[in-house]
């Protein structure tokens, strides 16, 4: 371990509502800054680190929480209530529902999501009683700033997901995909360069022509500028014609085996290529990758396999970072030598469930989904920050998305430790 690195502990409990603050000196009808055009103090306002715009007063709090403030990154977490894992093996009806929230790092504050639409009910296998040790898993990734869900197992152990549903951080709200064609889990699942794709994975029942397909929504290929948040009472997918959202899914090249459909797998985007492995932790693996300019797929470098020890995750597509679940070690790979170097082991990362990275930090979900460490990659020596899991709830997966724009619920006071 690596003792030179420091450690913050900082998060709390989920909070829905309450608006305080202490600033006496502007309300909302008053300028940003007396004396200036509020257009004009924006743009010396947007030069301040929001922590300090956040410490100040209401006006400036409000501000920063904007659309027009450039949005900073946060952690966003798909999140089980402990209850239901307690009440599993009690209950006839196996579907449990899953809760979406945001951690603020300026308030340290988490932050939960407006529901996804209610018709269809999102309905998700996460617990059963016959695999009460783990967790079946809820599929997503994070594209164009939007957090995506894919693939999940309903009742029955089949696909839970018939087309993507969309949170816009920015909106607020939330929006579907065009129908997959294959609804599958327990698939691979990726992004790379605003394209997601799904390969591999199980239908209602093993398929080998799914466990082969390899599929691909690219969201810029559309007439819209962006995605149409259906309001249609009738019919919840809107009464707009498919043709007209002009998103679809695309066959691409197919994987040589079903070999990757044994496990939920993310496909890591890496200077335009998707690198997965076929199982999770230090069991001997096959890795493959998927370059997105050809449409073909290439075994993995060797040294970048043999050191695939845990879940991974890119900062901006150009650097994976992956973390030895065993030695609690988190590593980055160096392609020119083929090796995996090792920014810092902390008995904080052993057990690592999940990874997600953006803005030069690295956010690492610890077994049992209890609590989330950031190492911040950019210092040297490396900051650990340790943002707490919301009470009651037990992370699922953890994205790094812009923050969430207009939001009305304020801490009353800063607690120590900036993310």
């Amino acid at each position: 371990m690596i003792n030179s690195t420091t450690i913050t502990t900082v998060g709390a409990a989920v909070k829905r509502h309450k608006t305080h603050h202490h600033c006496h000196d502007y309300d909302d009808d008053q300028s940003l800054i007396p004396g200036l055009p509020d257009h004009i103090a924006q743009i010396c306002l947007n030069l301040v680190h929001p922590f300090t715009l956040f410490s100040v007063c209401h006006s400036w709090r409000k501000l920063i929480y904007s659309p027009s403030f450039p949005p900073y990154l946060s952690i966003y977490a798909l999140l089980l209530p402990l209850q239901t894992i307690t009440e599993t093996s009690n209950s006839a009806n196996f579907a449990n529902s899953i809760e979406f929230a945001s951690f603020d790092p300026i308030s340290s504050k988490w932050h939960l999501l407006p529901p996804p639409p209610p018709d269809p009910p999102l309905r998700l296998l996460v617990k059963h009683p016959s695999f009460i040790s783990r967790n079946l898993p809820v599929q997503s990734v994070s594209v164009s700033g939007n957090l995506i869900l894919l693939a999940a197992t309903a009742d029955h152990f089949l696909p839970a997901i018939s087309r993507p549903l969309i949170f816009n951080p920015l909106k607020k709200q939330w929006s579907y995909g065009p129908p997959l064609a294959k609804p599958r889990r327990w698939c691979a699942t990726g992004a790379l360069n605003d394209a997601v794709y799904v390969a591999s994975g199980v239908g209602s029942h093993y398929n080998p022509e799914i466990a082969r397909s390899v599929v691909k929504w690219n969201l810029n290929e559309s007439n819209r500028s962006e995605p149409h948040y259906c309001t249609c009472k009738s019919d919840i997918y809107c009464n707009r014609k498919e043709e007209k959202n002009g998103w679809k899914w695309k066959e691409m090249s197919r994987l040589k085996d079903g070999k990757f459909s044994r496990e939920a797998i993310d496909a890591i985007g890496w200077k335009g290529k998707l690198c997965m492995v076929n199982v999770k932790g230090d069991a001997a693996k096959e890795g493959i990758i998927y370059n997105g300019g050809s449409d073909t797929w290439q075994e993995m470098p060797e040294g970048m396999l043999m050191g695939w020890r845990g879940p991974a995750a890119a900062v901006a597509e150009e650097t994976i970072y992956m973390v030895d679940e065993s030695k609690g070690a988190l590593r980055k790979y160096d392609e020119e030598r083929d090796i995996w170097v090792e920014i810092v082991e902390n008995e904080r990362l052993k057990g690592a469930e999940y990874v997600a990275a953006g803005g030069g930090r690295v956010c690492v979900v610890g077994g049992g989904g209890n609590g989330i460490t950031v190492v911040d990659v950019v210092e040297e020596p490396p900051r650990v920050v340790v943002v707490e899991s919301p009470v009651g709830f037990q992370v699922l997966n953890i994205h790094v998305l812009p923050r969430m724009s207009q939001m009305v619920e304020y801490s009353e006071s800063i607690e120590q430790g900036e993310y």
